[in-house]
């Protein structure tokens, strides 16, 4: 579908973004404090100023990243069947598919590995219920019950224990990771900036929608490499619990979301095929670029032959 192109390497983030890590990690930043709950203040004029500044730094970002990918959406299906058929081929041919980090996750990683991964996994600052409730404001019927149905599972179906995000924090937390902006590498915060962008801007939404649709689509085989791995190296199933969840529950997920969003979207408006496209080929891209930039860290040890003939 992708022509075997290696799409991280397109330059999205330079020449014009050329501190890819400097914006990146100033969009984290902001993100984490403009999400979290605040109470009024005597600055709130300063606070808008700067929320102005960083968003056209954002959306500078994300129409950058928009003409990147134009050409790879420019013949997407409009037709629903068409549509569908092309997204779900995302699964097999899209960026960062297959890659190998995972299979060596599974069977090879240290302990030390697959937590210096996982904490690099957990920079994001809204977790996938807080863009899926951040998405479906003032969407189509039918698409908004798909997105509260996934909603009302990520929120464990009303019980503390079952909701996932917490279930994450429970396995960093067993596994002793601190995870921080400023320690985290900036292709997973801009993995983390651009699906916030997306689920917190409404001119993104059918692209947020694509985004979260494709993690679905193609995140249960990583997170079974990761808890097999897990396993492996000895960590205790109640720690693993998230990843061995999603690596069913979402396979059902994808096929609801596919069915009961995406389907009934386009069906109702052909031309949000384009953007939700564009969403979920960027979101894979943002995760091709992170696979890359894992490898060459935690192979440069124990691969380095390897990872220098790619």
């Amino acid at each position: 579908m992708f022509g075997g192109e290696r799409l991280s390497r397109l330059g999205v983030f330079s020449p014009r973004f050329p501190d890819a890590e400097a914006l990146h990690r100033g969009l984290a930043h902001w993100n984490h404090q403009r999400l979290a709950p605040a109470e009024p203040g005597d600055d709130w004029r300063r606070e808008l100023d700067e929320n102005a500044r960083m968003l056209r730094l954002e959306g500078e970002f994300i129409e950058a990243f928009r003409a990147q990918v134009a050409p790879l959406v420019a013949d997407t299906p409009t037709d629903p069947e068409g549509f569908i058929a092309w997204f779900e081929a995302l699964k097999e041919h899209g960026p960062g598919q297959w890659d190998p980090l995972f299979d060596w996750l599974e069977g090879a990683a240290s302990l030390d590995d697959l937590k210096w991964f996982l904490t690099q996994e957990a920079a994001g600052e809204a977790g996938f219920d807080d863009l899926v409730a951040m998405t479906q404001v003032k969407v189509p019927d039918r698409a908004k019950l798909e997105l509260a149905r996934n909603y009302w599972d990520e929120m464990g179906r009303g019980s503390a224990r079952g909701m996932h995000g917490p279930m994450l924090s429970r396995t960093t937390q067993t596994l002793g990771l601190t995870p921080t902006i400023d320690c985290t590498l900036w292709q997973s915060l801009c993995l983390a900036n651009t699906m916030t962008a997306f689920a917190t801007t409404r001119r993104y939404v059918w692209q947020s929608i694509g985004a979260l649709g494709v993690v679905e689509l193609t995140a249960p085989t990583r997170v079974a490499c990761v808890d097999a791995g897990l396993k492996r190296v000895g960590v205790s199933p109640e720690a693993r619990k998230y990843f061995a969840l999603h690596a069913q529950l979402d396979i059902e997920h994808s096929k609801a979301w596919n069915a009961e969003a995406l389907i009934p979207l386009v069906t109702e408006d052909p031309s949000r095929a384009r953007f939700i496209a564009e969403g979920a080929v960027m979101r894979l891209i943002c995760g091709e670029q992170c696979f890359d930039t894992y490898r060459a860290h935690l192979w440069a040890h124990v691969h380095p032959v390897v990872y220098a003939a790619e």
